[in-house]
């Protein structure tokens, strides 16, 4: 996720791509989860148990729930944009200004973790240690949980908005279709502006489809078996959720080739840069310095081969 996020920023034509603005959202969202929650699920499931106190397990479901609201929420607004995109090019370049891209990804982060508010400051439900799995999720008070409520509004409703979304995008390519059936064809730079947004919109479509089967699972568990009559279903459908988090770069790579110039631009960067040639330099001259057991005899040769040097 880091190495998508710096690949990103320093490829020219996709760092001002609106779209890149929520994919960053996104990585930024995996990679809190991969270097907060990961470790400390890592330590729980070592130690069969939660040691590191009631506080931080309050923290550990507030980022966990959070950042999946993050993702789910990033899609949407990625969803609204290629449907905008496709439906209203007229005015797309006057709804997605570079501060309402802001306001939408303020908003993105507000609500999400402003949900996981209330149950963090004990306000609707509470967050805490589920002793049947041992794991820190949402928990009743006083016979009232915002679990359900928490799945219709933070969950559901995304799905829906995303599903129905990409049912009216391919509802308005197939008819752009057919109405350019018949016609003269497309300038070539239309149509491979049209190809790269079809590609990129197919990418996101594959990264919500994964994602609804990463979290899908975990999510009907917590709704559907409060008393966790089935723990081992509840580890599998939490594997499931933690995967999500490191699939994403692997579905850029594997999906659009603009996403994977940014990646191959990055390793050119590194391969060219200044400090690691100098890094290879040195490797390379290891063993033969003045202080190297193999100097004498490296240079003995050298003047037989060269007697010139002389």
């Amino acid at each position: 996720n880091f190495i998508t996020t710096v690949a990103l920023l320093m490829h020219p034509k996709l760092r001002g791509h609106v779209t890149t603005m929520f994919v960053l959202s996104l990585c930024v969202s995996d990679l809190l989860f991969c270097s907060i929650n990961l470790p400390l699920t890592a330590n729980r499931y070592i130690q069969e148990q939660w040691v590191l106190g009631p506080q931080l397990c309050q923290m550990f479901a507030f980022v966990f729930y959070g950042n999946e609201a993050v993702s789910l929420l990033s899609m949407v607004a990625i969803t609204i944009n290629r449907y905008t995109l496709i439906a209203y090019y007229d005015m797309y370049s006057q709804i997605y200004t570079t501060a309402k891209i802001w306001i939408q990804l303020l908003l993105v982060w507000f609500v999400s973790f402003g949900l996981m508010s209330l149950p963090l400051l004990g306000i609707w439900g509470q967050l805490g240690l589920e002793p049947g799995t041992f794991s820190c999720t949402i928990l009743p008070k006083d016979g009232h949980s915002p679990k359900k409520y928490l799945f219709a509004f933070g969950f559901a409703l995304p799905c829906v908005v995303i599903i129905v979304s990409y049912s009216c995008i391919y509802w308005r390519v197939r008819e752009s279709k057919r109405k350019l059936e018949g016609r003269s064809k497309l300038s070539g730079q239309t149509a491979k502006e049209k190809e790269e947004d079809s590609r990129l919109t197919t990418l996101m479509l594959t990264i919500f489809l994964c994602f609804l089967a990463c979290f899908l699972p975990l999510m009907i568990m917590n709704v559907s078996d409060d008393k966790i009559t089935y723990p081992w279903l509840h580890i599998i459908a939490s594997i499931l959720a933690w995967a999500s988090s490191v699939i994403n770069p692997l579905i850029y790579a594997a999906t659009n080739r603009q996403y994977r110039a940014a990646y191959a631009n990055l390793l050119k960067f590194c391969k060219n840069n200044p400090v690691a040639r100098r890094t290879t330099w040195g490797s390379r001259t290891v063993g033969h310095s003045s202080n190297s057991p193999h100097y004498v005899d490296n240079k003995r040769n050298n003047l037989k081969e060269n007697p010139t040097n002389l």
